[in-house]
């Protein structure tokens, strides 16, 4: 969390990141406890990521690019489901059943995702900004990174200034209760 360099590079970092946890999930056979603390890491990450994306680098996408509304509209729409996997999956220990199914559905949709963005927005991205400005972006999006929630809030708001404004405070009870219960964390 929080990398250096500039926002493609960040966020590229991230998603190797959030691959890894993955790795580890599917190296596991079904029903191993680690999984669950391996799908919590992923999950702390990938809403972090997730929030900071939506405050930096989507409204970046509606200034910089063409058709930058529709990109930024359709990573929102894949971020939304993504959450609400995460959700779902929160409520689910790993020798449950529909722990299999929900880890696998994150696990594809995420796959997805970053493979739109590596493939096609962040090429475009680095075409259409300057290095400065994917420099700062790069600082913005390390700075929410530290302060997002680390649990998937779906009702939450995705777009400024609301997100902006809200994030910070379930961030830090996320935080607490985190750190209250283990979670992320190995027995």
């Amino acid at each position: 969390m929080g990398h250096g360099g500039n926002v493609i590079d960040e966020l590229v970092t991230d998603h190797r990141e959030v691959e890894e946890l993955f790795g580890k999930i599917e190296g596991l056979p079904p029903g191993h406890k680690d999984r669950k603390m391996y799908a919590d890491q992923a999950t702390m990450e990938l809403v972090r990521h997730s929030v900071a994306e939506e405050e930096y680098l989507y409204p970046a996408v509606r200034e910089y690019l063409p058709n930058g509304n529709a990109v930024a509209d359709k990573e929102i729409d894949d971020h939304s489901r993504a959450e609400q996997l995460m959700k779902d999956l929160e409520s689910c220990d790993a020798e449950d059943r529909e722990f299999d199914r929900l880890i696998g559905m994150l696990m594809n949709e995420i796959r997805s995702h970053v493979a739109d963005e590596e493939e096609n927005l962040f090429p475009m991205l680095r075409e259409a900004c300057s290095p400065e400005a994917l420099n700062e972006l790069g600082d913005k999006v390390r700075q929410a990174k530290k302060m997002a929630p680390t649990r998937p809030h779906p009702s939450a708001p995705d777009k400024p200034p609301m997100n902006k404004l809200l994030a910070p405070g379930a961030g830090m009870v996320d935080r607490l209760r985190d750190a209250l219960t283990g979670r992320g964390k190995s027995e």
